[in-house]
């Protein structure tokens, strides 16, 4: 946990994690030797001496001074670091997940985030605020009361030291237990969490089959499964923690029963032997007080070691050299091969070139690579083996920042902010002029949806452009790419799902991107394929034709095969007059 702590504090602040520690144990420590000193005290008390319980109650004095002045460091410096927490820990996740691959951030690992940063930024403050000092004083302490017995009376001691190994099993056992059963029911609340997400998600297609009002399977059973994860952990929680508590008190009974054995064969004075349970009734308290805590210090463990989990995600790795590209606009792709896992790979040793201010398509059956291969290029993740270039330089030695400089990515799901229209277009660049923005709306066809808008480009798209059709909201992501003036536009699939309007202008920008940047286009729509200077087929993760639309129709391929099944579901007469329009 000291470990997990650490990590999430990081580095500034760990020298004040480590004094912290030191004053979390000093007080218990200082604690328990205030606490023995209750015998010889009550020893001189019992014996009526005077001058040496006076002697010993001042030091008792220093020592309890001490004990509070511990105590108030320890407590200080304990809200201290759950306010660090507090004001520093959202930054420090912002921080790193800004530097983590784009791959890394798939719907269950979005989540994960949500959560941790939700519920772990609660568990770190309560750690420090209130789980520590109970638990750690409770385990100090009493072996701190061990030593002293040991010293005071070494057979009463060994008495507490043959009761550790029974409080340390069921300390485990139940511990063990109870985070394994919070494990359980952590995932069964995640699962629930996105099945109520999924379920408002999926109200339109629910609707539209009628499964309105028979519920939602997925939902009912996640919440199921929660519920009894829930019941699960209560019913193994409470008799561990019970049996906990059982076994410190037939500890104490122990030594109870040896004292008074003790004092009846006359082995041990009465009165010494009460100042001796006093001090050891001490022990007991404490212990019982951690066994209580002990459920919620490792429940509080697990959500501290997936909070630590996630800033020990390792970040893609990053330069700070920044050198002028050779070949601005350029792409290339040499040898590479690349797998989501080792034992499917997705890229098989795939070379291409792009050259600047070109066109290139990429069409290929489902799953034959195409998405991946603009994600290499935008440094979702790096090539497994073989280089990916943009502008003449590998972009493993460009500055993330710099990379991103020289990209657009215009994606078929597009995700506008809760914003105006001119605040989503700005994205694209945040120091365009109003004149800009304008130009770039009446590229992308964004002017015609304005003139219908109450408040023109100032009006509100609601949260993910809800106000906004599917095709409108691939103008606006357009116009973002077109404001970027990026050298490089990557289209993922842009224009497969948009109607006859929506493509119109979507390819009118295409068309002006193409006099300023060179255009790498997933694309499966006639008019795009045909317009490019470039067309390359995947096939299985390969590279196996390329050239023109009239040479690979020639060569009577892959991808005249494709084309003759486009061709036919568009029909004859819509791909006439897309081809005429493709070739003015």
């Amino acid at each position: 946990m000291i470990r997990h702590l650490a990590t999430i504090l990081g580095p500034d602040h760990r020298g004040a994690l480590r004094r912290y520690l030191a004053w979390l144990i000093a007080h218990p420590v200082l604690e328990g030797i205030a606490t023995a000193f209750l015998v010889p005290v009550l020893r001189s008390v019992f014996d009526g001496d005077t001058q040496g319980a006076l002697r010993h109650l001042v030091v008792l004095a220093v020592l309890v001074v001490a004990t509070c002045v511990a105590r108030y460091q320890q407590t200080m410096r304990g809200f201290r670091l759950a306010v660090v927490t507090l004001t520093t820990l959202h930054d420090r996740l912002g921080d790193h997940l800004v530097r983590l691959p784009l791959g890394w951030f798939t719907t269950e690992k979005v989540g994960r985030v949500a959560r941790s940063a939700t519920t772990g930024t609660f568990t770190v403050t309560n750690v420090f605020a209130h789980l520590l000092t109970p638990v750690v004083g409770g385990v100090v302490t009493p072996a701190t009361v061990v030593v002293a017995m040991l010293v005071l009376d070494w057979r009463l001691g060994l008495v507490l030291v043959c009761c550790a190994p029974l409080l340390y099993v069921t300390h485990r056992w139940s511990a063990s237990w109870i985070g394994r059963s919070e494990r359980q029911r952590d995932s069964a609340d995640a699962l629930a969490g996105s099945r109520v997400v999924e379920f408002a998600r999926a109200q339109k297609t629910l609707r539209a089959f009628g499964r309105d009002h028979e519920g939602y399977a997925p939902l009912e059973a996640a919440v199921e499964e929660r519920s009894r994860a829930g019941g699960r952990m209560l019913a193994e929680t409470m008799p561990r923690l019970l049996a906990n508590g059982l076994a410190v008190q037939l500890c104490f009974a122990a030594l109870v029963a040896t004292g008074v054995a003790m004092a009846l064969n006359d082995a041990v004075e009465p009165a010494a032997l009460v100042a001796l349970l006093a001090l050891a009734a001490r022990f007991v308290g404490p212990l019982s007080e951690a066994a209580g805590m002990s459920g919620m210090l490792r429940m509080a463990g697990n959500d501290l070691g997936r909070l630590a989990a996630l800033l020990d995600e390792p970040p893609l790795p990053d330069t700070a050299v920044r050198a002028p590209l050779p070949r601005p606009g350029e792409l290339a792709f040499e040898n590479v091969s690349f797998g989501y896992d080792e034992a499917n790979p997705v890229l098989r040793d795939v070379s291409l070139h792009v050259p600047a201010h070109t066109m290139t398509a990429v069409v290929g059956a489902s799953g034959a690579g195409k998405t991946t291969l603009v994600r290499l290029v935008a440094r979702f993740f790096d090539a497994d083996f073989g280089t990916v270039r943009v502008g003449g330089t590998d972009v493993r030695e460009m500055p993330v920042e710099q990379l991103m400089s020289q990209l657009a990515l215009v994606q078929q799901d597009v995700y506008l902010f809760d914003d105006t229209l001119e605040g989503n277009i700005r994205v694209g660049r945040p120091d365009a002029t109003d004149e800009e923005v304008r130009e770039a709306a009446r590229i992308a066809g964004v002017d015609e949806i304005v003139e219908r808008l109450p408040d023109g480009l100032g009006t509100r798209v609601g949260e993910g452009g809800a106000s906004l059709s599917g095709g409108e909201r691939q103008r606006v992501s357009v116009a973002r790419a077109v404001l970027k003036r990026a050298p490089v536009v990557l289209l993922d699939e842009a224009t497969a799902a948009l109607d006859p309007e929506n493509e119109k202008y979507v390819q009118r920008a295409l068309r002006t991107l193409m006099t300023d940047s060179t255009l790498l286009v997933i694309a499966h729509q006639l008019s795009t394929v045909v317009a490019a200077d470039q067309i390359l087929v995947l096939d299985e993760g390969r590279v196996v034709e390329r050239g023109t639309h009239t040479e690979l129709l020639a060569a009577d391929g892959r991808y005249a095969r494709f084309w003759e099944r486009r061709r036919r579901s568009r029909g004859w007469r819509l791909v006439a007059q897309q081809e005429t329009e493709a070739t003015r």
